[in-house]
């Protein structure tokens, strides 16, 4: 295998799980947090070769310092898109002037940003989006029309990167054009949150009418959105799967203490599933290794998503299985202030309801392996996706 840890690394590992024992408590008001990281240098970890960021960081040191993280009581990050999927966007396709005025306060804490992909009748289709953006008479700036869904952190966030289309009758991947949009426009732009199953509201439903946007905030070309988005997508299954991998562990362990606590590891096939979903998590732990050594293939997002959703998924399900009767049972006092209070085992078997269907379901995920990996023939579209 390409990817291994080295010395350097395990001091880099020692220093970051020094500073969050130090400084992370887990009660810290969200936006203070984020401009506390920046301020250690820990946001934008290895762009300091690019010229931004805070601190040098090999690849397998940013690695460590998102496994600690996930180790430590540090709150969410609410900064995470922001770092993890714009700013590498921006270094790829960004001009030095768009790097120059987003990148600083990315490190820094200071903006915060939401990511607006998703809409009504075409969440995993991406292609199908409808949103539009007409550019103004006077050529400055453009006028977006649409909604976005599923937005997570919309609420917090100051700005949004939008895929529109700016092709008017353009089907399709043609006509899209990736752009960043301010969401401080009263009036323009609207947030609504959209409650769950698990009765919190991590994601949002946003409505742009007649939003703004600076021609100079178009990344990549007008028109040229699909190649910036992809591009995008790809980031988004990087050094993050392994920190994701450690809260997995984390909820995992939980499962099996339950387990021994109310008897249910005495039955033959909760021991066995409990055994499986270790070893499965070892699968996905070497396998994202393996990507970001460079040994992965065209499709190995799309294996990843389809390994830890349909895992998380089995989880959350045998969560409530050792629990036995107990899991179907709610708290004693409900209002209608506060309707439910779910314990872990129950926010993680509805939350992980949603796993096989957003960030791309696992339909779309098998399509991608098949024509992009396997040179499988190529889906029939109906006739409304026809280019």
């Amino acid at each position: 295998m390409d990817f291994a840890f080295t010395s350097q690394d395990d001091a880099f590992r020692a220093e970051a799980r020094g500073w969050l024992a130090a400084h992370a408590d887990g009660t810290q008001d969200r936006r203070t947090w984020e401009r506390t990281l920046g301020k250690a240098g820990w946001i934008g970890l290895g762009w300091s070769q690019e010229g931004y960021g805070n601190r040098a960081a090999t690849l397998t040191q940013q690695v460590a310092w998102a496994e600690e993280y996930a180790r430590s009581p540090a709150p969410p990050r609410s900064g995470h898109i922001g770092e993890n999927l714009l700013a590498p966007t921006l270094l790829a396709h960004g001009t030095e002037e768009q790097k120059a005025r987003f990148l600083p306060p990315i490190a820094a804490g200071e903006e915060l940003w939401c990511q607006g992909y998703s809409e009504p009748g075409a969440g995993s289709d991406l292609a199908g989006v409808r949103t539009a953006a007409v550019r103004e008479p006077d050529g400055t700036h453009y006028r977006i029309t649409g909604q976005k869904i599923w937005t997570s952190l919309a609420h917090e966030a100051d700005w949004c990167f939008v895929l529109a289309r700016t092709e008017p009758g353009s089907r399709r991947h043609h006509g899209l054009t990736f752009l960043l949009v301010p969401m401080d426009q009263p009036g323009r732009v609207e947030v609504r949150p959209i409650r769950q199953l698990t009765g919190t509201s991590e994601f949002n439903e946003v409505f742009f009418d007649g939003a703004r946007a600076r021609v100079e905030h178009v990344v990549g070309a007008e028109g040229g959105g699909w190649r910036v988005a992809m591009g995008l997508l790809g980031f988004e299954r990087g050094v993050s799967t392994l920190a994701q991998q450690i809260g997995f562990a984390q909820e995992l362990g939980k499962v099996v203490e339950t387990a021994v606590a109310t008897g249910a590891v005495h039955d033959p096939v909760v021991r066995d599933r409990l055994v499986r979903q270790w070893a499965e998590l070892r699968v996905m732990r070497w396998n994202a290794l393996r990507t970001l050594g460079g040994s992965a293939d065209a499709g190995a997002s799309s294996v990843a998503k389809l390994l830890w959703a349909g895992w998380h998924q089995r989880l959350g399900e045998l969560a409530m299985r050792v629990r036995g009767a107990a899991a179907a049972v709610g708290p004693v006092e409900w209002s209608a202030a506060a309707p439910y209070e779910l314990d872990v085992a129950q926010h993680l078997f509805l939350f992980s309801r949603a796993d096989t269907i957003y960030g791309g379901s696992d339909q779309i995920q098998r399509t991608i392996i098949a024509e992009r990996v396997l040179g499988l023939p190529r889906e029939p579209k109906g006739r409304q996706g026809a280019k």
